[in-house]
This record gives structure tokens, sequence and C-alpha cells, in this order.
């Protein structure tokens, strides 16, 4: 039986790497980026207003306040978008607005709050400015040349917003691998469907595939296989055909009805190993098949949830191309007692909230789905261990 750190190691030697292909910003959300990328452009591009008002000299305010205002001649208007020829002279200004072009002569910009058009042609100014307030400096936020996004990182939100401000339009992300999800079970049955007594509600490839898209791929959801060699044999070949990598929950024990390791022996692949010291999710099997990588997780939701987090998911982002393939972590407070008594490191369900104070979930029984419903994230118990209520501890969350 494997530790983790060293099944981890396995996975990740035996995973492909990554390829790359050129996608437009719009799509690149959640792909792991291949070629570093660098701003061509400084950012702000040029100098600009911070806010809707006048484009002074400082000087000319200085000793403005509001008893006793100064009167400025107001000599043009820019408006965001324009270039202009404007030239701000002694006891001049111009009116601007957020993102126009600051003007040759000026240093500051006016609050349109702190005017007052006196008369066509002439604005009161009540307030000072000191030089360059409210101005927004060429290159202060990026400086054409500096690096804007590593190649192995996960593009967000934010760092797309940057590069669509420095004009980036296309990236080279890495290859998204084809995954096939399938689950093995005889009395599996579809949500929605109608249950025979003995029956049961299939929901590991809805939790898995919610996984995988969080991870930037989609899968193919194949039916549901019952448990027989020849099917489950089957199921496994169709899925090889059409996958990068397959992904099965169920049938991956010593009972009579798991056939995952013979099925894959059957179509001549090899199992690298099964079984890691992990509680939920010890029956695990890691193997290949045609070139192609297999991942059979337990049948029990929560280990296979658990399973996929911990072994699946950083090959799968390797994959890609992904640098840090490891769940974030955080630090929280237990607000309660977490005791191990296995010889297996258990890492059990917890809650944290947004003060860092984290809770058990509930039941930690590898088949209870609603402490998995409760928790975002799991807290890694050392074997025959506890740790007590005021214990600060690194919690992996999935979710914040």
């Amino acid at each position: 039986m494997l530790e983790l750190e060293e099944a981890i190691v396995k996975i990740l030697a035996l995973t492909p790497k990554a390829t790359s292909e050129l996608v437009t910003l719009p799509n690149a959300h959640r792909r792991a980026l291949s070629k570093s990328i660098y701003a061509d452009i400084d950012l702000p591009p040029f100098d600009n207003s911070a806010m809707d008002g006048y484009a002074v000299r400082a000087s000319d305010v200085q000793l403005t306040r509001a008893d006793l205002p100064v009167c400025l001649k107001l000599c043009g208007r820019i408006s965001a978008g324009e270039n202009s020829s404007n030239i701000v002279e002694p006891g001049v200004c111009v009116r601007v607005f957020t993102g126009s072009i600051l003007p040759v002569g000026a240093d500051a910009v006016v609050m349109q709050e702190d005017t007052l058009e006196a008369q066509p042609g002439e604005i009161l100014v009540k307030e000072p400015v000191k030089p360059w307030e409210n101005v927004r400096f060429r290159g202060e936020d990026v400086k054409r040349g500096s690096l804007l996004a590593e190649s192995g990182e996960i593009l967000g939100p934010g760092k797309l917003s940057l590069l669509a401000a420095t004009g980036i339009s296309q990236v080279q992300v890495g290859r998204q691998p084809r995954v096939a999800l399938l689950a093995t079970g005889s009395e599996l049955r579809e949500p929605g469907s109608a249950l025979a007594h003995g029956q049961i509600y299939e929901s590991n490839r809805t939790g898995l595939a919610a996984l995988l898209h969080d991870i930037g791929v989609s899968p193919s959801i194949l039916p549901l296989v019952a448990d027989t060699r020849e099917g489950v044999r089957l199921a496994l070949e169709n899925a090889f055909n059409e996958s990068d990598a397959v992904i099965s929950s169920g049938g991956v024990s010593v009972g009579e009805m798991d056939f995952i390791k013979i099925a894959l022996k059957d179509l001549g692949g090899q199992v690298e190993f099964w079984r890691v010291a992990v509680k939920p999710g010890r029956p695990f099997v890691f193997g290949n098949c045609r070139n192609k990588l297999f991942f059979g997780l337990p049948g029990n939701p929560v280990s296979a949830f658990l399973t996929f987090l911990l072994l699946v998911r950083p090959a799968l982002l390797r994959w890609q191309g992904a640098m840090d393939v490891s769940l974030p972590a955080y630090p929280g407070v237990l607000r309660e007692r977490l005791a191990n008594p296995g010889h297996r490191r258990h890492f059990m369900r917890v809650k944290m909230d947004q003060n860092g104070h984290v809770l058990s979930a509930g039941n930690q029984a590898s088949h209870m789905l609603s402490s998995l419903g409760a928790a975002n994230g799991v807290v890694d118990v050392p074997p025959e261990a506890a740790l007590e209520a005021g214990t600060r501890v690194p919690v992996l969350l999935w979710e914040r």
C-alpha cells in the first residue's frame, strides 16, 4: 500500500507532457498558460485624468479656498478617447473626463465638485490641488516589457482582464485532455428514473464532472455499467477509444463483482498500483492502456470524490501544463476536536467559514454524502492522532 506522496509521484511521472494550442482570450478561463506573456504597451498608455473635472496647473490654484475661489479661463474640452492639441497655459483650464488624456502644460485635475461655472468660458476653482493630484501616469500600472503571466499559470478572471487591457486577444494554453467518466454497479440507476428495491441513484459522475470542469476539463459522461466482466471490459474499451484518460468509479476492490482490474488486463492494460494509505479511498487503481491513463476510483461517493482531488486532479492539471497542481490550502483554526484512531491518515470533511473557523462537516463514513454536501474542504489528520480545538490547521479547499 503506497503512501499518498509516493502515489502522486508515480502518477505524475507517467502523465504526458503538455501540448499547446492557441485560443481566444474569452475561451482561456481556467486554462494553463503554455508560454509566458510580456506587455507590449504601457498601462495606462498615456497620462490621463482619474476623474471628471478640469485639467489645471496646480500652481494656479494653490492659494484658492471656498470663500475666495480662483477664476480660470476655459480653453477647451477633451472627452475620453479623443486626442488633443490643447495646451494649458497659466490661468487656463481644460474640461476633462475620467480617462481623458492629460493636456500639455497641465499637472493636476480639479474635481468637478470643487468648481463652479462663473460665466461662459470661466471656471471658479474652490479647492486647491497638489501637483499631479487626480492624474494617472503612463505605465504606472504596467510597464512595457514587464511580465504579465507566467508559463504554467492558471488563468483566472483577474489575469484575463489584465491581458485584455494590454491588447492580448489570443494565448497559448495547454491542450485539455479528453476524459471519459464511467461508473460501474448493477445497483445504480440514473437520477430521475424510478428505483426498485435494492437500487440507488448514481452520483459520482455528477460530482466528478463538476470537479473536472473546475480544472478546465469537459468530460464525456458514459452510460452506467453493470457488474459483469464482459460489460466492464466493453465499457472500458469504448472509453479508451474516445478519450485520452478514463476515470471510473466502483469495482476496484477484491469482491466477486469487482471487475475493473481484470477488465483492464483483458484489454492489454497494466495496473501500476492499487491501494493508497489514505482514508477514505484506499482501493484506488492507477494504470494505463494503449498509452492512455486509467484512474479507478472507489465506488463509495466520498472516497471517489477525495481520491479524485488527491490523485487525479494533479495529473490532469499537469497534463495541461499547470505548474501548481496541489489543492489550495488555507490556514484555519479548529473549533472542535478531530480524532483519527485508525492506522491511515484521514482526510476529514470540514466546513471553514469566512473567519477561518473550522468545524467537522458531520459523519465521516465514506458513504455519507450529507457531510460531503456540507463540506468545502478537508483536514489531513495523522494516523492514531487527534487535533484539539484551537489547533491551527491547513484546510485543503475545493471551494470557498
